[in-house]
């Protein structure tokens, strides 16, 4: 178990520009360009974790560990990376909430047209031998991460247009993506940088973009799509969107079982307001990993400043707090 605190390479400082266009600095006539961090969704699969900001894109989520570098990191700097799945030029959700006693994401969005519910899940699967990616010691057990986000958007009245927007930037935003369609398939694309690739997987068609996949398409009520982006073994994704939604079922499944286990320190009554807090807990304190401080790298305390603390560490002094839950 590691307790030192390690430097990581910070991400790009924000362009003057983007900033600008994006509200510029902090200030009461210009606010910040970033989402407050309380505004950020969190999904895990106890392997590693992604932040989900209210307009629907990740802009935190390093792979395959909560320690390796970041493929999306735009929490930081609006150039180091982000995935989005959402209406086309809406930004601001109706609502956001996790399915109860889970880390699985829904936003119900309303546009001019109609009305979308997006699913997100850092999916959890069947265990089905030796985890390759990310190894670990543990003894097996009935579930474990598939290595993959899902996302599933239903329409659920008249009709809205989607689009997907896919923008990777490798090892803490330093390493831009190269993109490729994998056998010609506008359905799966593969994104490489340095040493770490990326493939996703759609029923919608891609374009290329530079450093970007794109997708857009008009879903009608009853209409679903999805996509996967997945560093699994042989980069396994859902074949289609039944799979896709069967697979974050599934999720939200492991969750409440885990949530039935947890020895929770409260009465009854109290049990459905805590269930959120406990399984928030549970995604960076699960085996293979003990407790995180943080899930993300820390900013310097000044700009250029050597004091650039990683907080993707646990600290013997706090990491009985969230355990006790689970042990009781």
């Amino acid at each position: 178990m590691a307790t030192r605190r390690s430097r990581t390479p910070s991400a790009r400082t924000s362009r003057p520009k983007a900033a600008a266009s994006r509200g510029g600095g902090a200030s009461a006539a210009a606010p910040s360009p970033f989402p407050p961090i309380a505004e950020y969704a969190f999904l895990s699969d106890c392997h590693t974790g992604a932040l989900v900001a209210p307009d629907g894109s990740v802009d935190w989520l390093c792979v395959p560990r909560f320690d390796s570098p970041s493929i999306f990191a735009s929490l930081l700097d609006r150039e180091a990376g982000t995935f989005r799945f959402a209406p086309f030029g809406i930004n601001v959700p109706s609502a956001r909430a996790y399915e109860p006693g889970t880390n699985v994401l829904a936003t119900t969005w309303r546009t001019p047209t109609g009305w979308i519910v997006v699913h997100d899940a850092l999916v959890m699967g069947p265990t089905r031998g030796p985890d390759t990616v990310t190894p670990h010691t543990r003894p097996p057990a009935d579930s474990d991460a598939e290595h993959m986000l899902v996302r599933v958007v239903e329409c659920i009245d008249d009709e809205v247009e989607i689009e997907l927007v896919c923008e990777p930037v490798f090892d803490y935003g330093r390493t831009a993506a190269t993109w490729r369609l994998v056998d010609g398939d506008d359905h799966l694309a593969e994104a490489t940088g340095g040493d770490a690739t990326v493939r996703i997987r759609s029923d919608l068609h891609f374009g290329v973009e530079g450093g970007t996949v794109r997708a857009r398409q008009i879903l009608r009520a009853g209409d679903r799509a999805y996509c996967a982006l997945s560093w699994a073994d042989d980069f396994e994704a859902p074949a289609d969107v039944d799979a896709a939604t069967a697979s974050i079922a599934t999720t939200v499944a492991y969750w409440r079982r885990w949530l039935d286990t947890a020895a929770s320190p409260t009465t009854a009554t109290a049990r459905p307001f805590s269930a959120r807090r406990w399984s928030s807990r549970a995604s960076p304190t699960c085996p293979p990993v003990p407790p995180l401080a943080a899930l993300t790298t820390g900013l310097p305390e000044t700009p250029g400043g050597e004091r650039n603390w990683d907080y993707r560490y646990s600290w013997m002094r706090d990491s009985p707090s969230p355990c006790r839950p689970s042990i009781g």
